[in-house]
C-alpha cells in the first residue's frame, strides 16, 4: 500500500513539473503560430530612418509616410534600429561619393586631366544609379538633384587643362553631392569643409573623408585653407 502512494505521488509531481516547464509552454507558442510576447512591428521613414513611429505616422522632416520595417523584441529595439540605419546605409549614394572624392582629391593635387577623367567617371557614376530600390519620393527628390550634379561632372570632365574652370563647377558639384548625402546617407563619416576665399570672398564647401583639412580649390597655393563645418555619419 505505501509502495503505491509513493508511486502516485511521483507520477503527480512529475505531470505538475511538464505542466509549469517554461521551455514547453514556449514550444508550443512558437508551434501554434501564436506571436511571441513582447514582439512589435517597427515603421520608419524610407529617407530618415532614424524616424519611427507607428502605422499611419508621417516623418516630421519630410512628411514621407512611415513604412513598416520588421517585428521585433521591444527589449531589442535600440539594437535593431541601429541595425536599420546600418541598412539604410547599404542602399545610399556610397558608389557616388566615392567617385566624387577621387575627383576632389585630383583637384587638390592640382592634377586637371586627373580630375577631368574623375569627371567623366563621375558622369557615368550617376547615370548608372540603380534607383529600384527608391520609392517614388526619394526618386523624385534624386533626379532633381542629380540633373544638375551630372550636367557639372560633365564639364568637369570635358575640360581638362583648364583647372579653375573645373574648380567652379566642382563648387556647385559638392552642394548637389552634400544634399544627396544628407537625404541618402554616404556610407561612411564625411566632413563637410568650407573654404571663405573661394568666389570672392562667397565662399564653397566641400566633403572629404578626412578631418585635416586639404582646399580643392586652390590645391598646393592654400593647401590648409579652409576648416570643418559639419561631421556626417
Amino acid at each position: 500500500m505505501k509502495n503505491s502512494i509513493i508511486i502516485l505521488c511521483a507520477l503527480f509531481l512529475g505531470l505538475a513539473a511538464c505542466k509549469n516547464n517554461p521551455s514547453q509552454k514556449e514550444n508550443k507558442d512558437q508551434d501554434s503560430g501564436q506571436p511571441v510576447s513582447g514582439m512589435e512591428t517597427v515603421y520608419a521613414c524610407p529617407m530618415h530612418p532614424e524616424i519611427t513611429g507607428k502605422q499611419g505616422d508621417k516623418c516630421s522632416k519630410c512628411g514621407m509616410e512611415l513604412t513598416e520595417v520588421k517585428s521585433m523584441n521591444h527589449s531589442s529595439t535600440t539594437s535593431s534600429t541601429t541595425t536599420n540605419n546600418q541598412a539604410a546605409g547599404s542602399t545610399s549614394i556610397k558608389a557616388i561619393v566615392d567617385s566624387y572624392l577621387v575627383l576632389k582629391n585630383a583637384l587638390t593635387a592640382d592634377k586637371s586631366q586627373d580630375a577631368a577623367a574623375a569627371g567623366k567617371a563621375l558622369e557615368k557614376t550617376f547615370q548608372d544609379f540603380d534607383k529600384g530600390t527608391l520609392t517614388g519620393e526619394q526618386k523624385k527628390s534624386f533626379d532633381e538633384i542629380v540633373d544638375a550634379a551630372i550636367e557639372h561632372a560633365e564639364h568637369i570632365g570635358a575640360n581638362a587643362g583648364k583647372i579653375e574652370h573645373q574648380r567652379e563647377h566642382f563648387a556647385m558639384l559638392s552642394k548637389d553631392v552634400y544634399d544627396l548625402v544628407k537625404d541618402f546617407g554616404g556610407g561612411q563619416t564625411l566632413y563637410q569643409d568650407f573654404c571663405p576665399m573661394y568666389d570672392k570672398g562667397k565662399g564653397a564647401i566641400w566633403l572629404s573623408e578626412t578631418k585635416e583639412i586639404a582646399n580643392p580649390y586652390y590645391g598646393k597655393k592654400m593647401l590648409t585653407c579652409g576648416q570643418a563645418k559639419e561631421e556626417i555619419k
